[in-house]
């Protein structure tokens, strides 16, 4: 994806804070506690978030959050006053309430030069464009809480209280400031749910048409901005009004409201949010949003990727997000309440991948403007991104947090959704599934899931070949997708299977998930102390097209030189036969231990270094200073190929200041047992040696660290200090 795709999106497309531990009564308190603080006098910040979950069809589950993630965001990262936050949620969010809103918060209050954040969390949806912007004669809208289809619907034709795109051209034009920053949460194409996903989408189409009031308030406006309706039309085509006005996914696609761990949100708002509390310096709109389009592009339906569009002719591109240079380093957390030596904490910058490793043990280390340890916290419980922790250290409220030590459970499971197309066999399927060691059976849309048992069908079949899909099971066939209903590859067997056959033959794909699934709450690239850079490049040439590199390390070491140079954002794509070479390098002062894993497209792991198995375990350690070469022509005799299945594959490159002897040996007893002596060794559960979690367990057991025994949960978790570990992904698509 380009960094600013040309696009005419306004025009074209278109309470529940007590249950987030954050009660008005908190917000007003942290609004008398902040604002001498980090309020600025000039330019003042203003913010308009809108969050709808209780639509009386198709309701939502993650726009609340949305609200809660982008207003935890501006205050502490970004220096809003609370005061100067104005949030709409549920029925709050009416048609007339929104608009109010927009111009008694914003119009009226902002002043030439100031900043103004407007996100709408909720479904968009489109109606008929009597303007005809566009070939198909539709405009995007927002769909406010009274936004109801009318009856007949779609039948017969009728009128909808929708706001639209031509609406908020209009709002944003009044506004006296350009440093405006509109961000839209939601898509118009298609509906329903997707897997575990639910879709940000109303029906719509050409049978809708916007209420009169809409047109009357539109008119309102062209007279009060004293526009003729043909100029009107000339700008909207032209581009935005003001400012950056950022989508979650292009007009194809669809926005995701998605399960994370314990909560829900919006895939977009999340991704984005998390990023921005992880930046080390101020990042500008085009770096910051084909960055974030990486995560997103991994996680959703339709490689969901965010599209930005600037006002015409400017360079507001290369202005720092939201139009702010935020001063503050970046963190894991803040805290939000003290009360003696407890504390309630907001972790609105924690990974997705690691949310499981933060409950109950996890350290967090209070940190000063300059990013230095101030204090320590530890995490006691965790519901969605509230936390619980007591204080080990005299710390006050707005303090900000890094990680220090994260706690993984010593049970972690895999979650397996059981999907709709099971029919009368669903019950079945949970029985056989609960019966594996550590695998979990699960309703869909309840909670977050790994993956979905299911059978082929041909709504399916229809839907994977709209994505490009080749090579798809028998209609009947059971297997297993991904959350967002992609195959995964060597999964399916033949239309005459059982449900119960079908869970024997994958319980070792089983196994190889979780340990996939254990090791992935490992990585912390954005915590680790450790100073490590890794890249991937096809073998024999200088081209890097997959870096990976420790940001908090690179930092302590006071240099950027070693970091792998940028590339451009999205998967990499590995053609079939592709040889790569892996280049890991140990930047710090002292030698590490090194692992490195891949995951394939089906979910196996293989260990591809080390490769030595008759060697000693001094075969692990990399010097100081020293780059290690995966393979390295002058010793080793395999290459590194792009190879069936496709699909998206993951590297995983671990550097420990502890040996790793307890998995080197658990590898070892694997390679010897096949007869191998070197090379790459995949941890399969088809034998009945060491299955891939028990590997996996063992690696975790030699990095654990022993300073946070004797807190009362070491028989529960791992405790993994970011200083004793850097644990690294390189993702790429094998095509």
């Amino acid at each position: 994806m380009s960094p600013i795709k040309r696009r005419q999106f306004l025009q074209f497309a278109g309470s529940t804070l007590a249950g987030l531990g954050l009660s008005q009564l908190d917000l007003q308190s942290m609004g008398d506690r902040y604002a001498r603080v980090l309020a600025q006098s000039t330019p003042r910040k203003l913010a308009l978030l809108v969050g709808i979950n209780t639509y009386k069809n198709a309701p939502l589950k993650g726009c609340i959050t949305d609200v809660n993630l982008q207003q935890q965001l501006l205050i502490h990262r970004f220096g809003f006053n609370p005061k100067d936050i104005l949030i709409l949620t549920d029925g709050q969010a009416t048609r007339q309430g929104l608009l109010s809103a927009f111009e008694e918060h914003l119009i009226k209050q902002a002043k030439p030069g100031d900043i103004v954040v407007y996100h709408f969390s909720g479904h968009g949806s489109q109606v008929k464009d009597p303007d005809c912007d566009f070939s198909d004669c539709l405009n995007s809208t927002f769909v406010p809480i009274d936004g109801i289809l009318p009856e007949g619907f779609p039948q017969q034709p009728g009128a909808v209280a929708d706001i639209m795109g031509h609406t908020l051209f209009l709002l944003m034009s009044a506004l006296q400031t350009e440093n405006v920053t509109v961000v839209l949460d939601s898509c118009h194409s298609g509906g329903g749910t997707r897997g575990n996903f639910q879709v940000r989408s109303r029906s719509g189409g050409s049978q809708l048409q916007p209420l009169e009031v809409e047109r009357a308030y539109q008119q309102k406006w062209l007279s009060q901005l004293n526009l003729s309706p043909d100029e009107f039309k000339r700008r909207r085509r032209a581009g935005v009004a003001k400012g950056v006005v950022i989508a979650s996914t292009k007009r194809d696609q669809l926005a995701a409201d998605a399960p994370f761990d314990d909560f829900f949100a919006g895939a977009f708002t999340y991704f984005m949010t998390q990023y921005l509390w992880q930046q080390t310096a101020n990042d500008s709109f085009t770096s910051a949003i084909p960055n974030i389009a990486r995560s997103t592009t991994r996680m959703s339906f339709t490689s969901q990727e965010p599209l930005m569009e600037l006002k015409p002719g400017s360079s507001y591109g290369n202005n720092p997000v939201y139009f702010t240079n935020e001063q503050t380093p970046p963190a894991e957390a803040v805290i939000t309440q003290v009360q003696g030596n407890q504390a309630q904490l907001w972790l609105g910058g924690l990974d997705p991948d690691s949310l499981a490793a933060f409950n109950t043990g996890s350290i967090l280390s209070v940190i000063d403007n300059q990013g230095r340890p101030q204090g320590r916290v530890q995490l006691e419980s965790r519901q969605g991104l509230v936390g619980k922790a007591k204080l080990l250290d005299a710390v006050q409220p707005g303090a900000l947090l890094q990680e220090s030590t994260r706690g993984i459970p010593n049970n972690l499971t895999l979650k397996i959704g059981i999907d709709p197309s099971l029919g009368n066999e669903m019950n079945a399927a949970k029985s056989a599934l609960q019966a594996i060691s550590r695998v979990e059976a699960i309703p869909l849309q309840q909670q977050e899931v790994h993956y979905i048992f299911g059978r082929m069908t041909e709504a399916y079949r229809q839907q994977l070949r709209s994505h490009a899909a080749s090579n798809l099971p028998d209609n009947g066939s059971l297997g297993l997708f991904s959350p967002a209903l992609e195959l995964v590859p060597n999964s399916f067997g033949a239309k005459t299977e059982t449900v119960t056959d079908a869970i024997a033959r994958l319980r070792p794909k089983f196994k190889s998930l979780l340990a996939a699934r254990i090791v992935k709450t490992i990585l912390n690239s954005n915590s680790s102390r450790l100073n490590v850079t890794a890249a991937m490049r096809p073998e024999g040439t200088a081209e890097t097209i997959a870096p990976a590199f420790t940001i908090r390390g690179s930092l302590t070491q006071g240099t950027n030189a070693n970091r792998p140079p940028s590339i451009p954002p999205g998967v990499q794509k590995l053609p079939l036969g592709t040889p790569v070479q892996l280049l890991v390098s140990n930047n710090e002062s002292s030698p590490l231990y090194l692992s490195v894993l891949v995951i394939d497209p089906t979910g196996e792991i293989s260990v591809i270094f080390p490769n030595q198995w008759a060697a000693a375990e001094e075969v692990t350690l990399v010097a100081p200073g020293q780059m290690l070469k995966i393979p390295d022509p002058s010793q080793d005799s395999f290459s590194l190929v792009a190879q069936e299945p496709k699909g998206v594959a993951e590297v995983l490159i671990l550097a420990s200041r502890t040996p790793l002897r307890q998995a080197l040996q658990a590898i070892r007893t694997v390679a010897l047992d096949r007869g191998y002596s070197s090379g790459p060794v995949t941890l399969d559960a088809s034998g009945q040696v060491n299955e891939p979690a028990e590997v996996i367990d063992r690696l975790l057991d030699d990095i654990n660290n022993d300073t946070g025994r004797g807190m009362g949960n070491s028989n529960t978790v791992r405790q993994i200090e970011t200083s004793q570990l850097a644990a690294l992904s390189i993702t790429f698509e094998v095509i």
